[in-house]
């Protein structure tokens, strides 16, 4: 069975804006983005990500994300 994470932008969006959520949670949703079939505009959620944080957050985010770290129990 796979399942994928739908509504991906306004997804990202929403976690990227609640205070109670940090850089791994937001790592975790991003990575799900990236393998659905949804649209995502990667634009502004990456906006968002800097606007929030910073620039290096994104990559760091982004690295995890892409990587799959973002899954792994103990954090490196």
């Amino acid at each position: 069975m796979k399942f994928e994470l739908a509504d991906t932008t306004n997804t990202l969006l929403r976690e990227i804006a609640d205070p109670k959520l940090y850089r791994d949670d937001i790592a975790r949703t991003y990575a799900l983005a990236l393998n659905s079939s949804y649209v995502t505009d990667w634009k502004r959620v990456n906006e968002a990500i800097i606007k929030r944080w910073s620039l290096s957050a994104l990559k760091y985010i982004k690295e995890r994300a892409w990587s799959g770290k973002c899954f792994k129990e103990s954090q490196e």
